[in-house]
């Protein structure tokens, strides 16, 4: 009896880009997949789910991406910054509740120059020693890069958003290009980060070959972290009038995506939750291992925006990971306080 394509991706980690095709055009393999996957992830991390704490502090930005709700064209997006006494609250609750890595994430804000990043990653390393710190701030030169990691910070998010040239151009305008995004990916894990990478699904103008190309990126990165989640539109970009992405080819992805990278680190992400009510279970029951609760404060989560109709806005901290927690036990796993580090 020949093997099927699931047990082959299984076994080798990887396909020829015509059998990637045919599992990402049909629904056929999804039970299959989804549970292949799903043993993947138990043999490498158990039930465990590792819980990573979003520190949302700045949604000004000095971009235009065009799908992104934060845009520095968007002027009607309510701008706010949370001061670094801010900024160690959201930590200090978030080791109270269990949280043993903190994910300072934010727009391309000029106003938080390295001198500001840096005694802020400094003075989190200095409180909370026995935690991970994770940035994802942007496009930064080796420099900036080095001068966070010396100060503290260990890991680095950074979605390439597309691999194909073509495709990025019509994401991004000038001066935002793919090479310079590539270029930083490298740059993080020469100095020694722990680099996550990752795509949306569904994007304007995304054929089934991008996310091919996606796939194939990611396999020269080799990224400790891979975040994928589907495309969701929002009504103050030039996108407004584009479907969101699909839900089930969201999930597909990150199926194949635990199949190829059994090591990873994958987020079931709050935009799979917004997109469906059991959006989180259902990336965790196809192979992701990580979800990340939001710790800012509830006053300004809503401004944060990346697109419409963003869950969990409303939650204190603790309503917030309590919830999640009861999710995540639906689904079959278990959140653990571990800074949940990549087990390759």
């Amino acid at each position: 009896m020949s093997e099927t394509l699931i047990e082959k991706l299984t076994k080798t980690c990887d396909l020829s880009d015509d059998e990637l095709l045919k599992i990402l055009n049909t629904d056929k393999y999804d039970n299959e997949l989804y549970a292949a996957a799903d043993k993947v992830r138990r043999e490498h991390y158990g039930n465990k789910v590792y819980i990573r704490g979003l520190i949302e502090f700045t949604n000004y930005c000095k971009n235009d991406c065009y799908y992104c709700g934060i845009r520095r064209s968007n002027l009607k997006a309510s701008r706010y910054r949370l001061s670094k006494d801010q900024i160690l609250s959201c930590c200090e609750e978030g080791y109270t509740l269990g949280y043993r890595t903190f994910v300072l994430q934010g727009g391309e804000d000029p106003y938080f120059g390295d001198d500001i990043i840096c005694d802020i990653v400094s003075s989190i390393r200095a409180r909370f020693f026995d935690c991970a710190i994770t940035l994802s701030i942007g496009e930064k030169s080796y420099e900036s890069y080095k001068r966070y990691f010396d100060s503290g910070a260990n890991r680095y998010l950074l979605r390439h958003e597309t691999a194909d040239n073509a495709h990025y151009r019509k994401l991004h305008p000038q001066p935002l290009s793919l090479d310079n995004r590539k270029r930083c990916l490298f740059d993080l894990k020469k100095i020694g980060y722990q680099v996550g990478s990752g795509f949306m699904v569904g994007s304007p103008f995304q054929a089934v070959e991008n996310l091919i190309a996606d796939l194939r990126f990611l396999q020269e990165l080799e990224p400790d972290m891979i975040g994928i989640g589907p495309y969701i539109t929002h009504k103050q970009t030039p996108f407004s009038g584009f479907e969101n992405g699909s839900f089930k080819l969201a999930l597909r992805m990150i199926s194949i995506l635990r199949l190829m990278f059994p090591y990873a680190l994958i987020p079931s992400t709050t935009a799979l939750g917004t997109i469906d009510k059991f959006g989180r279970e259902s990336g965790l029951k196809a192979g992701a291992n990580v979800v990340m609760p939001n710790l800012s404060p509830t006053s300004v989560r809503k401004k944060y925006e990346l697109y419409e109709n963003k869950i969990c806005t409303g939650e204190e901290s603790a309503q917030c990971k309590s919830c999640l927690e009861m999710r995540v036990k639906s689904a079959g796993y278990e959140i653990v306080t571990d800074i949940g580090n990549v087990r390759r």
